[in-house]
């Protein structure tokens, strides 16, 4: 919605009266932020950044531990490590379960664990620690503390200056909305169907984190609401007479996919099932900084080096930069002999491969991987407009036509992810496609034509695009207004 939507009343649950004048939603997500405030018929979406609502969720600490927040954490992190050489590795935080357990049938889906780096235990140059994705983290219960320098943080003390950024945005709007100032200590607070984790209590392990974190940010009066029922909620606001019963939303952002079912009636509406797994658009970066990037760095090539008092050639060790390289927060550490010596040796061979490794050499040196996740980036939001489109990354030299078919066949396994995780939704509810409705498509992935695509042959005729972005906080918002959260 724009920054001051109207909105009808809200006939979709009945006779409920307002709980509060001014209802404040947050939706703290993976990859971004976002905050919105309802009065009961319009909306004003918070400026978290200077460019508008949308914040990254991120959080950069110096040396003398002053900490940043979102689009500014980022280009501090850029600025100090670019060019920087150093010696140590990187700091293992842990692993992150992308399976999940559905809530209501209680049901274990697949489990697949992802690797989840910090940055250095101990860098004597480093001028600062960034941290991003710190959500994936929470339902982890090895992840209570990570080290900054030689100082331990609690995970919740690496969230709560983002949250207190977004509390202070708060409290501006509202002096701009009601001309006095307010403490803006309530909120509707979003949480995913399943948090990442795979202990059995990682849900309840998450919540109370968060909800340590956002009382020291001062949102002292809080209610957790699914993600994906308040983007139900936020679209049934704005569209109450919409002629359906049954609405499936489904809600594909940065870091997870949400589903959830629910039942309209004359008096409100009831939810069926919900269901989530540990997918979403960076996953989909990653997977094409694979296919078309590795392969121009270095990824498939031999290696030829004395041993012995003979020549040996094996595989170039490509497998030790995979990961760095696509976990663009810590890719810098890259910048450390161990991994530029062989570089440097592969690039003197001379042969059509030592371009590639130069390419290689100027990542790493430069820090180039968050430049190379953003363009992955670009291309992937041109191509959900164009039938093809450039991938153009000067700074190491490369510039490839890219069509939609050949990305499509790169994120192909992530697809089958979620045409089944559709299923398993629907499996949850008992229910078949047929008696869905209406499907409402949220969450910046939910942009992907190939995503559009499996929605429109599952559900045909029945798919409608709601606020990718912003839909979520929204509907935290009117859920605030109408006291319709739980505790913690």
């Amino acid at each position: 919605m724009p920054e001051s939507a109207p909105t009808e009343n809200l006939s979709v649950i009945g006779g409920v009266q307002p709980a509060r004048p001014l209802g404040i939603g947050i939706d703290f997500g993976t990859s971004n932020s976002v905050a919105a405030i309802y009065d009961g018929r319009n909306v004003t979406m918070v400026p978290l950044e200077r460019s508008g609502p949308i914040m990254p969720s991120a959080s950069f600490i110096d040396r003398q531990f002053v900490t940043s927040t979102g689009q500014d954490a980022i280009e501090l992190y850029i600025e100090s490590n670019t060019g920087r050489r150093v010696e140590f590795s990187a700091e293992y935080l842990g692993d992150a379960s992308t399976g999940s357990i559905d809530e209501l049938s209680q049901h274990q889906q697949e489990t697949e664990t992802e690797k989840v780096f910090g940055q250095p235990f101990n860098d004597a140059g480093a001028k600062g620690r960034l941290f991003r994705g710190t959500k994936r983290l929470l339902g982890d219960k090895a992840s209570e503390r990570l080290m900054v320098f030689d100082r331990p943080f609690r995970l919740v003390a690496l969230i709560t200056p983002i949250l207190v950024r977004i509390r202070q945005s708060i409290q501006a709007s509202l002096r701009k909305i009601t001309g006095k100032a307010l403490p803006g200590n309530h909120a509707s607070l979003g949480r995913p169907v399943n948090f990442e984790g795979r202990e059995a209590d990682h849900n309840d392990i998450a919540v109370q984190r968060l909800g340590e974190s956002y009382r020291h940010a001062g949102v002292s009066d809080q209610s957790y609401y699914p993600e994906p029922v308040a983007a139900a909620l936020s679209y049934l606001t704005a569209n109450p007479e919409a002629p359906c019963r049954t609405v499936l939303t489904v809600d594909f952002g940065g870091g997870t996919l949400d589903f959830c079912l629910l039942r309209k009636s004359a008096d409100g509406f009831e939810v069926l099932a919900t269901h989530g797994i540990g997918l979403g658009g960076d996953h989909l970066d990653q997977a094409v900084f694979r296919a078309l990037i590795f392969p121009l760095l270095g990824k498939g090539e031999s290696w030829r080096r004395r041993g012995d008092g003979v020549d040996i050639e094996t595989p170039f060790p490509f497998f030790e930069y995979e990961d760095l390289l696509t976990n663009w927060a810590v890719s810098y550490l890259l910048n450390q002999n161990r991994y530029t010596t062989p570089v440097m040796n592969r690039m003197e061979q001379g042969d059509e491969g030592a371009t590639k490794f130069k390419r290689l050499y100027e990542v790493i040196t430069q820090n180039h991987s968050y430049l190379i996740i953003q363009e992955i980036k670009n291309l992937k939001a041109r191509l959900s407009r164009e039938d093809s489109a450039i991938l153009d990354i000067p700074e190491i030299d490369v510039e490839l036509e890219i069509t939609r078919d050949q990305f499509e066949s790169i994120i192909a396994p992530k697809l089958q992810q979620f045409e089944q995780s559709i299923q398993a939704a629907l499996d949850v509810a008992g229910i078949n496609a047929e008696e869905v409705d209406l499907v409402l498509r949220t969450g910046g992935s939910c942009l992907i034509p190939a995503v559009i695509n499996i929605l429109e042959r599952r559900f045909p005729g029945k798919v409608v695009e709601h606020d990718p972005f912003t839909g979520v906080a929204v509907g935290l918002a009117i859920a605030d207004y109408f006291g319709l959260g739980q505790p913690a």
